[in-house]
């Protein structure tokens, strides 16, 4: 019956989906995305397309996304908007987090990575354009991927914090208290493996073309970059997506190690009070600065 239920659901949600797309309008990028697209296609293998081009995927939007954070740092102007502007990024804490980074991405997830192919084999996931869902749908899907992936993080974070484990695995991505974009995925690689498997439940559950893959990982990247990215940027497109969570609200964690457990929305923490102090801190700085 749980299982009818909730096959109900998604395919209530799916209907919902195709009816709302029926009245949006055709992606001028369609066509040539479509020739790109076959021509990846008629050129490489489905096992390089899910490994080699997921691996690249992964590291030009990582890395891409990393940039303007990495940029801001010499712009004096841009210091308004850093969050802890008494604790600068530096030389060796960027070079330290790189290495790591190196380490964590070809030695830890590659290997996953390498999977991808066996896994849209086994669930018999499509590669062709015919089969490709339109954008508001991968949109929808990403939503969905973004619960989810949250939902797991938020409990797993915080049992990363219990006392009993903390030192041992979850303190090493505190080491930086004010985190700069690269930071995103400075972890011990036991936690890339924990936290990194809700990434997976989304897909599992939602994933009905190749494209999704990218997209979602394009989307939780961009999301966990801007988050750690240490610069309350005003006019953040991120914050159009309802209960984001954004810089500040991550900000306050690595600052104060506890609290603030969701990656990207803040319900959970608003559901278990878990965000108190931060709201407590917020308004008194608001105080102060009116006084």
């Amino acid at each position: 019956m749980e299982m009818n239920g909730s096959a109900n659901i998604l395919s209530s949600a799916y209907l919902a989906a195709e009816f709302v797309d029926s009245f949006l309008p055709q992606n001028p990028l369609q066509e040539p995305l479509e020739h790109a697209w076959n021509h990846m296609l008629q050129n490489y293998s489905k096992f390089q397309i899910a490994t080699w081009g997921s691996l690249i995927v992964h590291e030009f939007i990582y890395f891409l996304f990393c940039l303007p954070g990495f940029v801001f740092q010499f712009l004096p102007f841009m210091q308004k908007y850093k969050i802890q502007p008494d604790k600068p990024e530096t030389w060796e804490k960027q070079w330290k987090c790189f290495k790591m980074l190196l380490f964590n991405h070809f030695c830890i997830q590659l290997p996953l990575i390498c999977g991808t192919y066996y896994f849209t084999e086994f669930f018999s996931i499509p590669y062709d354009w015919d089969s490709m869902p339109r954008w508001p749908y991968v949109l929808a899907q990403c939503f969905g991927c973004a619960v989810i992936e949250d939902t797991w993080h938020y409990f797993l974070h915080r049992a990363l914090h219990h006392r009993r484990v903390y030192k041992y695995i979850h303190k090493v991505h505190h080491d930086f208290t004010s985190p700069f974009g690269m930071q995103a995925e400075y972890a011990h690689p036991a936690e890339t493996l924990i936290l990194g498997a809700g990434f997976f439940i989304g897909i599992m559950v939602f994933c009905n073309h190749m494209i999704l893959l990218w997209a979602w990982v394009t989307f939780r990247l961009l999301e966990t970059i801007d988050v750690h990215s240490g610069y309350d940027i005003p006019m953040n497109p991120m914050h159009l997506i309802p209960f984001y969570a954004g810089a500040r609200f991550h900000d306050f964690h690595h600052m104060n190690f506890v609290g603030n457990y969701g990656s990207t929305f803040t319900w959970w923490d608003k559901v278990f009070s878990t965000d108190s102090q931060y709201h407590k801190h917020y308004l008194h700085q608001k105080a102060a600065k009116s006084d």
